[in-house]
This record gives C-alpha cells, structure tokens and sequence, in this order.
C-alpha cells in the first residue's frame, strides 16, 4: 500500500509540474528574447538621438566613449553625406548569432545595433535551469509528503492487523488506540468494542466451567456414596435395591445440575420457573446429605411450614439448599436446621447450625466470588446466590452466630394446605 502510494504520488506531482513547468519554461524563454529586443531596439533609438544632436553641434563622434555607454555592443552608424559617413563601434560577434535592431532619421542618419545571441540564450537557460530545480524541488517536496501521509496511513493500519492478529490469538485486551484518523479511529473502536466483548464471552465462559465443575461435584459425591454402599452390601439384595435407586435419582439429579447450568448460562431459567413443591426438594436434600451428616457425627433436621409451595426451579432450588448443606458441614458445627416459614410476598427456607458463625470482617463479602473463610474455592454461595436470583428470589445472611442463610423464593398461588411440623429429624 505505501508503494501505491508513494508511486501515485509522484506521477500526480510529475503531471503536475508537466502541465506547470513546461508552458512556463517557453514564457520565460519568449519574455527573455522579447525583452531583450525591446531593450535593444530603445537603444538604437537613443544611439540615433545622440548621432542626430552631434552633428547639429558639428561635434565628431567619439567611439570609444560611445563603446563605453554600450559596453557588449556591435554598432554602426551611417551618416548621409559627401562622402558617406560610416563609424563602427565595437566587435563582430560570430555569424549568425547576432540581435540586431535598426533606427534611422530623416536626416540621412542610419543606426543598426547588435548584440551576442549567445548571450541572451544563456540568460534563457540559466531561468530554465532555475524553472527545473523548483520543479525538482517540488517534486522532492511532493515524494516527501507522500512518505509521511503513507505512513500515517499504514501503520495505523499495521497496528489495526496486529490488534486483530492479537483478539484472533485470544488476547481480548481493548487497545485503546487512537489515530487522528476518522475512519481508522472508527475502525479502532469497533475493535476495541470486540475485543471487550469477547472479554466478556471468555469470562462467562471460564465462570460456567468453574460454575460447572463446582456444582458437579456434590451430585458426583453422593453418586459416589451410593455405589459405595451398593458394593458393600452386596450380599444384602434389599440394601443393594434400595442404594441402586438412590443411585438412580442421584443421576437423574446430576442430569437435571447440568442442564440448569446450561439453562443459566444461556440465560433462560427465570422463564423456566414454576410452582415448586418446597418439601419434596427438601426431604430429597436431607435424605442425600443426613448420611455424610451422620458420619461426621452431626444431626440435620427439616423444621417448620409443610406444604409449601414457590415459584423455582426444582434443580435450581435443590442446588441452593445443597451449598448451604455443604457450606454447614465444611465451615459450620453442630446440628444443623433446615426452616421453612411463608409469608405475603416470600416463601423463605432458612438453613443455620450451632458453629462458631462467619467474621465480621467476612460476612459482608461472603457472596463475592473467590471469598472462603476455611481455604475453600469461594464459590459455593456465590453460585447459590446467582441460582435464587435466576429464579427471581433471593440468598442472604439473616444472621452472623450462629450462621443462618435464608432462600427467599416468590410464593405459588395455592399455599393454602400449608400446616406446622414438628421439629425433629427428617
């Protein structure tokens, strides 16, 4: 592109001085011989005068002074008489190359003049010369302009392919570049407004597979537990039937974790949610955490409001209650409670414990992504808080010690065969 440039360039400005140089060469020449001319036609007019006025005073002519008020000159002058009067002043330039101009009287005087052609051709040349290094010049000028606008040019856009070789690499930095062009200015934001973009779509991604990897894991764990207990209980058919379906609906909710991931990452469970029976997802959650409870030689037990109902997903809602299991039983102590209460305008299920409760300095950012308490990977309860929020409810800390979250769901129409429970181990 720069050669493109740089050779229409020049034949632009060549054209340029063509049309301009070459018409003003001939003017110039012509002006020269034309002044030349007249200058020594007014000399033979005013060489005539003096002969005139000398021989009206009778005064002889003096060539040699006559050779020094026309130094360069060949004259001769006539003088009409008896006999002819001649007077030559100066040498004969060379044959052919003569200026000459004429003047006479009526008085019988004649005057011819002359001068070196040479002469007023060298001056020619000389302003030739003069029109052909200003063109030069100009043409230099010319090249020089088109080497700087070719650069302007061109390594904006050698740094444009770069910032695009760089986003095509995976490096989605906004360059922040500017020109002092308009249009590569332009260029440079729709890039940069790419690059940013593609930022975004690259962070989405690395979330949802951070996303995806957490929220599978607890599915595969207790996935894992019951094929444990099917192998120990091999010789035991009852036992190994009744793991073998809980297998079953573990895989079946590891199925339903993966595609509420999806639906998430494409944006689409809150359209999705519908009345959710609140105690079928949470007596499938204790039935699936009581055994790791029990092993760590810990209670969990559902307390308050049966029957009831909210607008969720089942996966959804599942997993939400399944962080803050997990989270008790990483971080927490004691026995731990699961509450459902109702009220106008929220179905709420609180989960607490008796440990030591979250810090101070903690609980105000302890649904920040990468924020744990006990060297955890700090996403479990950010992952929960976007789960409820996608279902249009809400995740808080309603109490710091000890430890009490609370799942704030929107209420289905029908909760009118709510009743109270009594408290005790699910």
């Amino acid at each position: 592109m720069r050669r493109r440039l740089l050779s229409s360039t020049l034949v632009v400005a060549v054209i340029a001085v063509l049309l301009l140089g070459v018409p003003l060469g001939v003017v110039v020449s012509r002006l020269i011989v034309d002044e030349a001319a007249q200058e020594l036609g007014a000399e033979a007019k005013r060489l005539v005068g003096e002969v005139e006025y000398a021989r009206v005073q009778e005064t002889p002519l003096d060539p040699q002074q006559l050779e020094q008020k026309y130094p360069g000159r060949y004259i001769q002058i006539w003088e009409r008489g008896t006999p002819l009067r001649v007077t030559v002043v100066g040498a004969a330039p060379p044959s052919g190359h003569l200026m000459t101009e004429d003047a006479s009287t009526n008085t019988g005087v004649y005057v011819r003049i002359s001068r070196d052609r040479d002469q007023v051709e060298q001056d020619v040349r000389a302003r030739l010369l003069l029109i052909v290094a200003l063109a030069v010049a100009a043409l230099a000028v010319a090249v020089s302009l088109a080497v700087v606008q070719s650069r302007r040019l061109t390594l904006p856009l050698l740094d444009l392919a770069k910032i695009a070789e760089r986003l095509g690499s995976g490096d989605a930095r906004p360059s922040k570049h500017r020109y002092g062009i308009p249009e590569l200015d332009r260029v440079a934001q729709v890039l940069d407004r790419s690059a940013t973009r593609i930022s975004d779509l690259l962070t989405r991604e690395r979330e949802f597979a951070t996303d995806a990897s957490h929220q599978l894991r607890t599915p595969l764990t207790g996935l894992t537990m019951r094929l444990e207990e099917i192998v120990a209980s091999a010789d035991e058919p009852e036992v190994v039937r009744e793991e073998g379906e809980a297998a079953i609906v573990q895989a079946e909710r590891l199925t339903a974790v993966i595609d509420e991931l999806l639906a998430a990452a494409r944006r689409q469970r809150h359209a999705q949610a519908e009345p959710v029976a609140i105690d079928e997802v949470l007596i499938q959650q204790i039935t699936e955490w009581e055994p790791v409870f029990r092993d760590a030689g810990r209670t969990l037990q559902l307390d308050g409001a049966r029957g009831l109902k909210a607008l969720a997903t089942t996966g959804g809602f599942g997993q939400v209650i399944a962080s803050l299991l997990e989270n008790s039983l990483r971080h927490g102590g004691g026995a731990v409670t699961v509450t459902t209460t109702s009220g106008d305008n929220y179905v709420v299920t609180e989960v607490s414990d008796e440990g030591p409760g979250i810090a101070d300095e903690l609980a105000p950012k302890i649904f920040e992504r990468n924020v744990s308490g006990a060297g955890g990977t700090g996403l479990g309860l950010t992952l929960a808080r976007a789960l409820a929020a996608a279902d249009g409810g809400r995740l808080e800390l309603v109490r710091r010690r000890p430890a009490t979250f609370a799942v704030f769901l929107r209420p289905a129409e029908d909760n009118g065969g709510r009743g109270r429970a009594v408290s005790g181990p699910a």
